[in-house]
């Protein structure tokens, strides 16, 4: 199965200002979905940003990294409003009842801390979570392996996760190197996240942004 890219206007975890300006460079290429986060960009913008990737029949993902419950319903309440079709954030069950069927649900899975997001726990554990979060109905999982404090059990964990439940997982942040691009593929993950590596060209070191984002579509397709 070919992983599905998720691209994120996103540079040092916040939401680039010119978002648009770069959905305009790459939108005739065959990215699977966009995303953004919920800092960085004023809600007229986002909304008018979602209804660009809508009208190419595309779909978009929010990433909320607040650990709030209340920040977290209340930006989950302005991401159904402006029209967001997945939602990233900590699990809370009064979000998944308030967003109902308008969004899909892909909390993150595990312990976290910090900003970016820092994954703590045990495999087992995660494990576990995956579970808790598979009997409460979620849509998928967001996990951000490459940010696992103990990276050499990345592949381990993400093995033992997909033997877990049968839930799409999401790859997110961190995947900045053809190396990294390369192992995700391996790893057999539904889709994955990519934002500050194309602004800094790791892909496609002389080339342009769009550049970037058409490499890392080119190695999807050899895989697929």
């Amino acid at each position: 199965m070919k992983p599905k890219l998720i691209l994120m206007f996103t540079h040092n975890d916040l939401t680039v200002a010119d978002a648009q300006n770069y959905f305009d460079m790459v939108k005739d290429l065959d990215v699977d979905y966009y995303g953004f986060k919920e800092t960085g960009l004023a809600p007229a913008q986002m909304k008018s940003l979602v209804k660009a990737i809508h009208a190419i029949g595309k779909e978009v993902f929010l990433e909320v990294v607040k650990y709030d419950t209340a920040q977290v319903k209340q930006t989950a309440k302005l991401a159904a409003e402006v029209g967001f079709d997945c939602l990233s954030t900590i699990y809370c069950s009064s979000v998944q009842a308030m967003i109902g069927k308008k969004m899909r649900y892909f909390p993150f899975c595990g312990k976290f801390y910090g900003r970016p997001l820092v994954l703590d726990g045990t495999i087992e554990e995660i494990a576990q979570e995956a579970k808790r979060l598979a009997r409460a109905g979620v849509d998928g999982l967001n996990i951000p392996v490459y940010r696992y404090k103990y990276p050499q059990k990345m592949n381990q964990l993400v093995s033992r996760v997909k033997e877990a439940v049968r839930l799409p997982i999401v790859s997110a942040g961190s995947i900045n190197s053809c190396q990294r691009l390369e192992q995700t593929l391996r790893q057999g993950v539904w889709g994955f996240t990519i934002g500050g590596a194309f602004f800094e060209k790791k892909f496609a070191p002389q080339g342009s942004f769009r550049d970037n984002v058409a490499a890392v579509i080119d190695k999807l397709k050899d895989h697929g």
